[in-house]
C-alpha cells in the first residue's frame, strides 16, 4: 500500500463525482435506444476526437505500455509506430465514408445493423453472428479494464484484489448504465484531457529528475544496453522478424475495433471527421511517446525496482513517488480515466449488440423504445458481470488481456469493415466467410506455441480473414480467383 493515500482518495473523489454528474445530466437526455447507444449523432469535431482516443487507448496506455517499455525498451517503439500508422489509415480511410454509409443505410445504429443492411441480409445470420463475436471479445476486453482499476486499487489502499476490483469498476458502471453514449462521450472528453495532463507531467518529471533526455538514455544503456537495441527483445534474445511485426501488426486491429468506430458513426456530419482526425493524431502521437519515456525513467526512479508482474504498476509509482499526493491523485486519476473511458464504451457496444442485434433482431422485432433501453441497460450489468469473472486472476496481464481482445476485432470486423467500403462486389456471404475465419484463426492461433505461432494472432487473422471474403465473393459470383 502506498503512503499518503488520503489527498489522492480525494482528487480522485472529485473526478468520479464529475463523472457521476456528466451520467445524470446525459441520463436526462437519454430517451431511446439511439440515443443511448449512439447518442443521436450528435458528437462535435473535439468530442468525436477524444472520445475515439479515450475510448482507444484504455488503462494499457497508462499501465500496460510504460510496463513493457520498463521490460522491454526500446522494442515499445515497434508498437507505438503501428499504433500511430494504424490510428491514422482509420481515421483517414474509415471514419467519413463509414459515418456516411451507416446513416444512408437505414440509419444502422451498430455494426451488425450496418453489415445487415449493406448486404441486404434477409436471414439475419449476419446480424447474428457479428454481435456474438462482439460479446465474446468484449468480455475479455472490459475484464481487462477491470484489471486495471483492481491493480490501481489494490496498490493505492491496500484492498484485497477482487474488493479493490469491484470499487475500482463501481463509478464507470453507474454512469454507463444511467447515461449511456452521451455519459460516455462526455466524459471522454475529461478523461481524454486527463490522461494527457497525467502522462506528459510524468514523463516531465521523469525527464527532469534524470538529467535529461541525453543523460536518461545513457544510464539505461550503462544498466542494461539491450534495452535500448530496438532489434533485441526481453532476456538479451534477439527479437527478429516475428517480433517485430506483431509489434507493427496492433495497427492493423483499428478498422475492426466497434468501440472506436461507433465514435466514428455519432459524429454529427463528415465535416467535423477532418478537424477530429487532426486533434487525434496529435494526442495519440504525445501521449504514447510519453508513455514510453515513463517507462524508461522508471528503470532509473523507481525503488525498489519492480518485477516483471508488478512492472505494468510503474506510472503508479512514478507518481506517487515523485509527486505531492495531491497531484499525485490527479496523475492516478488518469489512470482511471483511461480504464473507464474505453471499458464504459466496452460495455456500451456489448449492450447494444445485446438490446439492437439480438434481443430485437431475433426475439421481439416489435419491442418499444423503453423496453429496448432497459435491456441495454441491464445488459451492461451482466456483461460487466462477466467480465468482472473473467478478471479475478490478480496475475492477469492488462496489455496480453487487450493483445487478444484487440487481435479478435481486428481480424474478425476489419477486412469486412475496409472491404465493404471499397469493394463494392463484396457479397454476404464474403461477409460471412470473413468474420468467421478471422476471429476463429485468432481464436486458435493462440493455442499454438513456439515458432510461427509465437507471431501475433492477429496477422493471420487479418490477412486469411481478407482472403476468406475474396475468394468467397468471387465465386458466389461464378468467378474464378487469380492470385
Amino acid at each position: 500500500m502506498i503512503e499518503n493515500t488520503t489527498a489522492i482518495a480525494v482528487a480522485m473523489g472529485l473526478y468520479m463525482a464529475v463523472c457521476l454528474l456528466l451520467g445524470f445530466i446525459a441520463w436526462k437526455r437519454t430517451h431511446n435506444l439511439s440515443d443511448y447507444i449512439l447518442g443521436g449523432r450528435s458528437l462535435n469535431s473535439w468530442v468525436t476526437a477524444f472520445s475515439a482516443q479515450a475510448t482507444d487507448m484504455s488503462g494499457w496506455l497508462l499501465m500496460g505500455l510504460p510496463g513493457l517499455a520498463y521490460v522491454a525498451g526500446y522494442d515499445a517503439f515497434w508498437m507505438v509506430l503501428g499504433l500511430a500508422a494504424g490510428t491514422y489509415l482509420n481515421w483517414r480511410f474509415v471514419a467519413a465514408p463509414l459515418r456516411m454509409r451507416t446513416e444512408q443505410l437505414n440509419n444502422s445504429l451498430t455494426l451488425p445493423d450496418y453489415f445487415e443492411h449493406r448486404f441486404n441480409d434477409k436471414s439475419r445470420l449476419l446480424r447474428t453472428l457479428s454481435a456474438l463475436f462482439i460479446l465474446v471479445f468484449f468480455a475479455f476486453y472490459a475484464s481487462s479494464g477491470f484489471v486495471a482499476a483492481g491493480k490501481l486499487f489494490e496498490a493505492l489502499f491496500g484492498l484485497p484484489y477482487a474488493q479493490a476490483m469491484f470499487w475500482g469498476s463501481a463509478v464507470m458502471l453507474a454512469y454507463t448504465f444511467f447515461g449511456g453514449f452521451l455519459a460516455v462521450s462526455w466524459s471522454d472528453v475529461l478523461q481524454g484531457s486527463l490522461m494527457f495532463v497525467a502522462l506528459v507531467l510524468v514523463a516531465l518529471m521523469g525527464l527532469s529528475l534524470t538529467g535529461g533526455l541525453g543523460d536518461m538514455l545513457a544510464a539505461v544503456e550503462a544498466r542494461d544496453p539491450a534495452l535500448l537495441d530496438p532489434f533485441v527483445g526481453t532476456g538479451g534474445t534477439a527479437l527478429g522478424w516475428v517480433g517485430i511485426a506483431s509489434l507493427l501488426a496492433w495497427g492493423l486491429g483499428y478498422a475492426g475495433q466497434p468501440h472506436i468506430l461507433a465514435r466514428f458513426m455519432a459524429a454529427r456530419s463528415v465535416g467535423h471527421i477532418h478537424t477530429a482526425r487532426r486533434v487525434a493524431m496529435t494526442w495519440t502521437v504525445i501521449v504514447m511517446l510519453a508513455a514510453v519515456l515513463i517507462g524508461l525513467a522508471g528503470l532509473l526512479l523507481v525503488d525498489p525496482p519492480l518485477g516483471d508482474v508488478d512492472s505494468e504498476k510503474v506510472f503508479i509509482f512514478m507518481a506517487t513517488q515523485l509527486f505531492h499526493p495531491a497531484i499525485a491523485g490527479i496523475c492516478l486519476a488518469g489512470i482511471l480515466a483511461a480504464i473507464m473511458s474505453t471499458a464504459a464504451a466496452q460495455l456500451l457496444v456489448s449492450s447494444s449488440a445485446f438490446a439492437q442485434d439480438l434481443y430485437k433482431g431475433l426475439f421481439r422485432p416489435n419491442a418499444g423504445e423503453r423496453e429496448l433501453l432497459w435491456t441495454g441497460r441491464a445488459a451492461v450489468l451482466g456483461i460487466a458481470a462477466i467480465a468482472f469473472v473473467l478478471g479475478l486472476d490478480p496475475d492477469s496481464k492488462v496489455l496480453s488481456l487487450v493483445a487478444w481482445a484487440w487481435a479478435g476485432f481486428g481480424a474478425a470486423f476489419g477486412p469486412a469493415i475496409i472491404l465493404s467500403l471499397y469493394w463494392p462486389r463484396m457479397t454476404r456471404d464474403g461477409a460471412l466467410a470473413g468474420i468467421v475465419v478471422g476471429g476463429l484463426t485468432v481464436i486458435l492461433w493462440k493455442q499454438g506455441s513456439g515458432g510461427i505461432f509465437e507471431l501475433y494472432e492477429l496477422v493471420p487473422g487479418f490477412v486469411f480473414s481478407w482472403m476468406a471474403i475474396w475468394i468467397v465473393s468471387l465465386m458466389a459470383r461464378g468467378e474464378k480467383a487469380h492470385p
